[in-house]
């Protein structure tokens, strides 16, 4: 125990005293935050204005295609029609233009037939589904009216019923649809991180033992350590790196919650005499500030437990195949074929846990976090909605119980294979060292 102690406070040391892990780690929230932002950006930046022009022969359409700031609408006279065909086929006009021909006698099929949007160059695919729903939208009024609807019973007739839950098992709380969405969020990210980075540590054990061995350096450090104390020692060095950086990521995102939370809650709800930019990042700041006390409304104790727990057995199941294979390979080339046994399991976990945000208590999310396989990813996916003690405490027990005797496997594979050099190991051979 010793030995191992020594070993993992060496491969501790080493990385935490890295400038790369210190700035990484303090960087990486800000990073992840920017990256989000730069997605958003180029969504933004790829929507254009579409102007269409409309020759509107049924004048039912004058005052209800209203423009927005993805679609202007300019209506101009039908007997322009051909000019404007022409100057649209030279590209001098607008995008596009719209004909609506003559409703004669309701006869919305024939309408529908000889409605046309006349193109220079090609408009995306939203934006001609906009255009067909608000054509739609206005049709299906014309049809209400001639029942002799008003248009108060109208609205009515379109208001949009909001049922609202409450959670007995979480006193009586209520479920809202933003902490519905808040609670999806956390779930995939908690989830993807747990992922990547099980494969990213893991990998990098790999790479080590890979690098000693090729060295030989190995044959010197076994002289004095057990290989299995040696293998314990990088896996359990390696994890401490790890959890190091997710408390810390952890304890900034708490607190950056809490100064949200704290920081706009008080502003008030109006901004007297502002202008429309002001009121829009008002609104913004008061929905960041929802979403923060969302977040803290959660059971923010057990999913940092839960979220801890299962990365680290996770992290040690899969790094000690990752360990086993580095030993039994002589390059990374060679390691292709055996570190598919290790991927497969996290992706078929990962991408089956995207079904927990429809139904978290399904029989695919239930075994999903039950199997150990998959728990590490499929449980942190479940958590955020709730999940009862006896499922957690099922997982654990049954992840702790697999990744010791992963641990006992890949150490009698590492073993035999940490001093095989020149002989590319097969699976009867390995098959041969779990035996011995």
């Amino acid at each position: 125990m010793k030995n191992i102690i020594l070993i993992t406070k060496r491969e501790f040391l080493t990385q935490v005293k890295k400038k790369s892990f210190i700035v990484l780690t303090l960087l990486a929230p800000i990073l992840l935050l920017a990256f989000g932002a730069v997605i958003g950006l180029m969504f933004k930046a790829n929507e254009t204005s579409t102007n269409i022009e409309v020759i509107d022969y049924s004048g039912l359409f004058k005052n209800e295609l209203k423009s927005d700031e993805k679609i202007s609408y300019t209506f101009i006279m039908a007997a322009n029609q051909e000019k404007q065909i022409a100057k649209l086929r030279k590209g001098v006009t607008s995008d596009g233009i719209l004909i609506l021909p003559q409703l004669k006698n309701s006869d919305y099929a024939d309408f529908e037939k000889n409605t046309q949007l006349l193109l220079n160059n090609k408009i995306g695919f939203d934006t001609k589904k906009i255009i067909a729903s608000e054509i739609s939208e206005v049709i299906k009024k014309d049809k209400i009216k001639k029942l002799g609807i008003q248009n108060s019973q109208l609205e009515n007739l379109d208001k949009r019923f909001s049922l609202k839950t409450i959670n007995l098992s979480e006193n009586n709380k209520e479920d809202s649809d933003l902490a519905f969405g808040v609670k999806s969020v956390l779930s995939m990210l908690l989830m993807y991180v747990t992922f990547m980075f099980i494969i990213i540590y893991g990998v990098r054990v790999m790479r080590s033992v890979l690098e000693e061995k090729n060295n030989r350096v190995v044959e010197i450090i076994i002289s004095s350590v057990k290989p299995f104390e040696l293998m314990m020692g990088k896996i359990l060095g390696v994890t401490m790196v790890a959890l190091t950086q997710f408390v810390v990521w952890i304890s900034m995102s708490v607190v950056g919650a809490i100064f949200l939370n704290t920081g706009f809650s008080s502003l008030p709800k109006t901004i007297p005499g502002a202008d429309e930019n002001v009121a829009d990042k008002f609104d913004i700041m008061q929905m960041v500030t929802q979403i923060s006390h969302s977040l803290l409304e959660l059971n923010f104790p057990l999913i940092i437990f839960v979220f801890i727990v299962f990365f680290l057995l996770g992290y040690m199941f899969y790094s000690s195949i990752y360990a086993a294979v580095g030993s039994a390979v002589d390059n990374e080339t060679e390691t292709q074929q055996f570190t598919i046994f290790a991927i497969l399991p996290l992706m078929l976990g990962m991408y089956g846990s995207f079904t927990v945000m429809n139904n978290p208590d399904g029989p695919l999310g239930f075994w999903l976090s039950i199997i150990p396989f998959t728990s590490p990813v499929a449980m942190i996916a479940r958590i955020p909605f709730g999940v009862p003690a006896w499922q957690i405490a099922l997982s654990i027990v049954l992840l702790l119980g697999t990744t010791i005797f992963m641990i006992f496997v890949a150490g009698k594979i590492y073993r035999v294979g940490i001093l095989m050099y020149g002989n590319k190991a097969s699976l009867k051979e390995i098959w041969k060292w779990i035996k011995n």
